[in-house]
Order: structure tokens, then sequence, then C-alpha cells
């Protein structure tokens, strides 16, 4: 039967609008108290308007203020006094809290970009600049817990619950924040208990070019302890710095951008997730390092998920875990207090205890209930934002420090016997000095989460056979160091095995192999760049045993140890960054290329292939494939051609030539051929150092004019995964080295591209 198609006066009908509204969702938050009784109307109203955009500028801070400088110049300057039909449109507005005015809010409909060019012209730049990875598209509450961790270049991070990654890559920039050239000793880890979105955040990682980071696909909540080695050479097991705990939650603070938590709300997913979610935290509070900061987060206003968890951990710990008074940090940042009593509901009815639940009801646990004493835990310090205070989402953020060792781990036992022993015996003056925290902090702090034989309805958490097998390893280590020092009272406990789990059938990775001092590469590579000796070698490595080494990555030490100390025993997905790649071009004394993605990596080290250039240079370099090198200027000319062909670094220092010059320095990749060269920079980049450095005209001024088909900020998740997995999985296969021709705006330098995109709104 043949169909009748639309003529072209029909108009195209959409979806029906989705009724925001839902009475028990209003019943039960009313109850619970969260909204002031006289904002809750504009509380409701609030949540069911629009979204606005929220962007932050990303990279070392220096190219990120470059870039700020550009935006308010070119962009925000032209929409003074722009209006739509007589009436003035929002300015763009710097959000007051987040620091050196490096985060946006901007509410841009359609209708408004397509009738303001000034407008149209912003939005072309913010979507080149987010697929080349400088601009990242984050939800303005999701940018919060970041900043309250204070990280610093020499902390260990891990983001246990890391997916889509807008936050991971926030905390890889904090640890890189002053830094230009080389690496600092801390590192990130990013975790996260799905395959696919791991995938997601190697996309959004990768575009950073931190050698400080890992990518890792496991369960949060049995996260094993991953062993280093210290100063003294002893094997330990990591403690974190900083740990950023964003668990899975019910997210009916996403009301604004997911209508469908409107029709579907209902109170059992809250119930669901609140073990998940005590699990996650808990194991979090155990890898956290005495001193040490971590943040629990979710995008719900539901106090189950939030104080509930929070309360419970603290009335586990007995003291040695605090809440953070925040209210100094962040100025400007309108908030809500936590806490301290809310209502557990079932069958709409409040009930006070687990004999009310009834009986064919299970998701009730005993830790959803305040506790009799929560008033000392100091719930009001934790931060809930309301929609309508921050033109938002909803959100909800506890800032956790630890102060001593947790009672249930083998230190604090071992602290609490010590205690003990030094009452029962008063004159035996050594009894309190052998577990001086400072001693104690020198060794070991394997921790275990384990059944503690509490009441019904307590959250108990079940080990993976493989968590079980090391984490006993570990506690043995750690007992051999210890020798006779409470020996009695640090025996490792073996548990009973539990049944293995079935693992999801999900691709395997490649190897990760890290290179020897006899590797048959290193020595061209070496000579042909003069690389220094101090040169770390073994923190380089490749992913195949065999065959041709396509492409070779770097890493700090830290991550180093880490990868070949876990690699069977957690699934690593990603790390570090690419600092060669196989070229195989004839004629060339080396069969490796530098890669743009580490140059300010490795650039410290090399002392060879270096060619300064002037800014013309740089404008014939990036705009024009393959120049002659007759087209550089005449020292450039000299000293390129005193060079054998093959992989240079092209070095731009505008302080050289002018003082006050407000350009970036830049080592640019190239290729040094018979008559011409060319660079090797992706397009975003090469458009994004074009623009910064004023080199391009105002018709040329956007890659994506040239462009066809969907841009990638309309892209849908499944479809980032897809990108993401397949350039992870191809990453060594020979790249092409043909250039981009921006005159033309054709890209042929696809295998380089591969790696940008757009990132991922993020809650």
């Amino acid at each position: 039967m043949a169909t009748s198609r639309k003529t072209s006066g029909q108009q195209r009908q959409g979806y029906p609008d989705i009724e925001k509204s839902n009475a028990a969702f209003e019943k039960y938050y009313k109850a619970q108290g969260i909204v002031p009784e006289a904002e809750w109307d504009k509380f409701i109203s609030t949540l069911q308007q629009p979204l606005p955009a929220t962007f932050r500028i990303t990279g070392f801070r220096s190219h990120a203020q470059h870039l700020l400088q550009f935006l308010k110049s070119h962009f925000f300057t032209d929409l003074m006094g722009a209006s739509i039909d007589g009436i003035p449109i929002e300015k763009p507005k710097p959000i007051s809290w987040y620091p050196d005015e490096l985060a946006w809010q901007l509410s841009l409909t359609r209708t408004c970009i397509r009738k303001v060019p000034a407008l149209e012209n912003l939005h072309k730049f913010l979507v080149d600049e987010t697929e080349s990875g400088n601009i990242s598209r984050q939800e303005l509450v999701s940018m919060i817990p970041p900043l309250l961790m204070d990280v610093k270049p020499h902390h260990r991070v891990l983001d246990m619950c890391a997916a889509p990654g807008s936050k991971t890559a926030q905390l890889i920039e904090m640890l890189h924040a002053e830094q230009s050239e080389g690496w600092p000793e801390g590192f990130v880890i990013a975790n996260d208990s799905d395959n696919k979105r791991c995938y997601i955040m190697v996309h959004q990682a990768k575009r950073l070019n931190s050698p400080c980071f890992m990518i890792v696909n496991h369960d949060a909540s049995l996260l094993p302890s991953l062993m280093l080695t210290d100063k003294c050479g002893k094997r330990i097991p990591i403690r974190y710095d900083r740990i950023l705990c964003d668990v899975p939650c019910s997210g009916d603070g996403t009301l604004r951008k997911n209508y469908m938590i409107w029709k579907k709300w209902n109170l059992g997913s809250a119930l669901n997730l609140h073990s998940l979610q005590y699990r996650i935290l808990l194991r979090g509070i155990e890898l956290l390092q005495v001193g040490g900061r971590l943040i629990y987060s979710t995008c719900s206003f539901n106090p189950i998920e939030n104080e509930a968890v929070v309360a419970a951990i603290l009335e586990k710990s007995q003291g040695t875990i605090e809440l953070v008074d925040t209210s100094t940090m962040l100025p400007g940042l309108r908030r809500m207090p936590g806490m301290s009593s809310w209502k557990v509901i079932a069958d709409g009815k409040e009930i006070q205890n687990l004999d009310e639940v009834p009986a064919n009801e299970r998701r009730y646990r005993t830790t959803m209930w305040p506790p009799t004493n929560a008033e000392q835990f100091n719930l009001h310090r934790c931060i809930r934002m309301l929609p309508h205070h921050e033109d938002s989402g909803g959100f909800f953020v506890a800032v956790l420090q630890k102060t001593e060792h947790l009672p249930w781990s083998k230190e604090g036992k071992a602290k609490e016997n010590a205690k003990k022993e030094a009452t029962n015996n008063p004159q035996n003056e050594d009894a309190e000095k052998l577990h001086e925290p400072s001693y104690m902090e020198e060794v070991t702090k394997d921790v275990k989460i384990t059944d503690d034989g509490g009441q019904p309805g307590d959250v108990l958490n079940i080990k993976t056979d493989e968590v079980h097998e090391e984490n006993n390893k570990a506690r043995k280590e750690e007992n051999d160091q210890q020798g006779t020092v409470g020996n009695e009272l640090m025996e490792a406990e073996e548990e009973p095995k539990p049944k293995k789990m079935k693992y999801q059938n999900v691709y395997k990775e490649d190897p990760f192999v890290f290179f020897k001092d006899d590797v048959d590469v290193w020595p061209a590579i070496k000579l042909y760049y003069g690389v220094k000796d101090e040169f770390p070698l073994n923190q380089m490595f490749t992913r195949c045993h065999v065959g041709k080494k396509r492409n070779l990555y770097m890493v700090n030490s830290a991550v180093c140890e880490i990868v070949q100390a876990c690699e069977n025993k957690l699934k690593v997905i990603n790390c570090g960054v690419k600092v060669w790649s196989r070229s195989d071009a004839k004629g060339v004394d080396c069969d490796f290329r530098l890669a743009q993605d580490g140059i300010y990596s490795v650039f410290p080290y090399l002392t060879s292939r270096k060619v300064e250039i002037t800014r013309n240079d740089v404008q014939v370099i990036l705009t024009e494939e393959n120049p002659f090198c007759a087209k550089l200027c005449k020292e450039t000319k000299k000293t390129i051609e005193a060079l054998a062909q093959g992989s240079v670094i092209f070095i731009y220092d505008p302080k050289k030539y002018d003082p006050h010059s407000q350009d970036l320095l830049l080592y640019i990749v190239g290729w040094r051929g018979k008559t011409s060269v060319r660079s090797f920079v992706p397009k975003g980049d090469r458009f994004h150092i074009l623009r910064l450095c004023d080199m391009l005209p105002a018709e040329k001024m956007f890659s994506n004019d040239n462009t066809s088909g969907p841009s990638q900020n309309e892209r849908t998740v499944e479809e980032e995964a897809k990108d993401a997995e397949a350039a992870v999985i191809s990453d060594n296969c020979e790249e092409d080295m043909t250039n981009i021709d921006i005159n033309s705006g054709t890209d042929k330098n696809s295998a380089e591209d591969a790696t940008s995109g757009s990132s991922i709104d993020d809650q």
C-alpha cells in the first residue's frame, strides 16, 4: 500500500508536550520540607522551565585566560544592545562563585540564535571549541564538587563513579593547573562500573593530553586496594588524598533536562539505590587517607539518598569521619543547609522504624532513618542546591574529612587495643608509643568492608572472589612489613570465599606493555631526537606484545607502577598520553614521529629537531597545505634546510619578538619534507590557535562552516560511546600523515582528529 507524503506546506507534528507535574513528587517533598514554604511555588515553576546552557573554559590556566579574553572581546561585546523584536536579549553572565570567570551561563533558544547574528557566531564558536576540548559543556551544579575538593598537583585522586567524565576532566585540569611542560607527581584514577560509559570517559580525558590519568572499569563498592612502593622500598596500599563519590541516584534533581522523570517519578528509585550508595561511600572512606577529603554528591533532592547515607556513615565511623564546614567556600553560591531530621514514608504514611514496614516490602534499611544523635553530626554542613536559587538543577553535596583510622580497620583496632592495654597496665610506658599515629601512618592502611554483625536490615557488602584475594594478599604483605609489632592484632583473617560473579561479555583490552632498557626501537628514537639520559623510558608503553609498535604512550611514575601491579586484577581501560607514532616514511632515519598530544610532556627532554619560527610562519604552517620552505622567513628556512627529513618541533615564542605580545607560547609538531613542511595539529586545535592569535579572517573563523552532517553536540550517548570505543580499539592503527587545508575546509588527517569531539553534559 502506497503511503502519502507530506507536502511542503504541511507542518511536521512533534511529540506531545510532557506534563511537567507529578502529584506524588510534590506531596513527598512538601512533607520532607526541603524547600521553605514561601519558596515552594518558585521551586516548582523553575523546575518546569528549560535548563540554561552553562560551559566551562578548560585547559591549562594560561590557555584558559587567553580563550576567556578572546570570548569577551570578539563575542560578548557584540551582544551589547542586541535585541529581538525590541526586547533586549539576556547577556551571557559569569558564574559568580567559579574562580577567574572561567564558567559562564547563557539562555539561548534556537529562535534567538537564528535571529541574532552575534548569537549565531557565538554558538558556532562554542561548538567549535567544545569539539576540540577547549570548552566543556557542563551543568552548573556539576562544577561544584571538584571545586570543593581543592586538588593540588601532588594529590592522589580517585573518582569512584566517574562517567561521563566532565568532573573527571575538571579534576585533571586542577592537577595540571599551573603546569605547561612535564607532568605533576599526582594522578587521577577514574572508575565506572559501566564498560560502555568508560569509553565516553576516554573520549573526554584524552583531549586533556595528561600522562597522569587512568580509567578503570569496576564496581565502585568493591574497589580493591592498589599497591605502590614507598620511598623506603616498601609495598603499601594506596590511600587517596581526594575522593569524589558522585553516586548513582534517582536523579530527580535533573527534571529540567530529563523531562520523563516527571512522568515516572516514584519513591521506589531512592529506596532501591540507598544500599548501593551506602556501600560505595563506605568503600570510599576506607580508601581515603587520614587527613584526606571525600566529596559525596547526588543529583537528587531525597534525604534518603543524601543525609541518610551520610549520617549512617558518620555514625558507623564513630568520630573518625567528620563533615567539613563549607560556609566560607565558594563565596556567592546560594545554598540550603543539610537536614538533621526527615521522614521515611511507606504507602503514603510516615513510619518510625523497620517494625512498621509492610510485610511484603523488603527495600527499607535501618540506615534510612535519622540517627537518634543526628544533631552531633553537624548535618547542616551539607549543601543542598535548589533550582530557583542559582537557575540550575537540583544537587546535594557533603564534604567529609578523615581525622583518624576507622574503628573497624586494622590500625583502628590496634590503637583501641593498645589503649585498653595501657589502661590495664598503666606502668607500661611503651604501650601507647607503640601505636602512635605517626608510626601507624608509615605502615600500610589496608581496609576491608565486612559484616559487622549489625542489626537486621543493615547494609552488608559482598565481595567478588577477585577482590577477596587481592585484599587478603595486601593484608599479608602488610603483616610481613610490621614484623612483631602487634602481630597478634594484625593477623589477616581469612574469609570464606563467596561465589564467583559472572563477568559481562565486553571487549578485552589490549595489554599495557611497558618499555625495558633494551627495547629495540628506542636507540634510534633517542639518537634522532637527542633525548636526554634522564628521560623516564620505563614510563613509556605500547599496546601490543608482538608485531610493529604503532603508538608509544607516556604516564607518570605512579600510574606506571599502578598499571603494572593491577592489570590482571582490575580492568584498565585507558591511561596516559600518546607521545610518538610510527610513520614508516621512506628516507627517514627514525620510524617514529612526534605526536602533538604529548609534545608538552616530552619537550623538556628533547634537544634536537627543534625549529624556532615567527608569527608569520605560524600562519603559513597552520593555514596552508604543505607550504614550500621558501614561504617561511629566512632564518626559519635556513634552520629547516639544515635538518634531515622527518618529524620536527616548531617553537613559537612570542615574547622573543614582542615582550608585550598576548600570543600563546606554542609547540607545534610538524614534518620536514624534501621541499616543504607540514604540521600535525588536529583540525580543531589548529583553528583554536589561529583564532587566539588573531590570524583568521572573519569569514574563516569557524571550522564547522564547511562541514556537513550532525553536530557532535546533537549526537546520542550511544553514538558517542561507539565512536569513543572505536577510537580506542583502532588507536594502534597507523595514522594518515596528510594535512588539513583550511582554505578548502577539507580534513585529511582523520585519524588524528578521531580523538577530538564534543563534551557531554554531566550532572
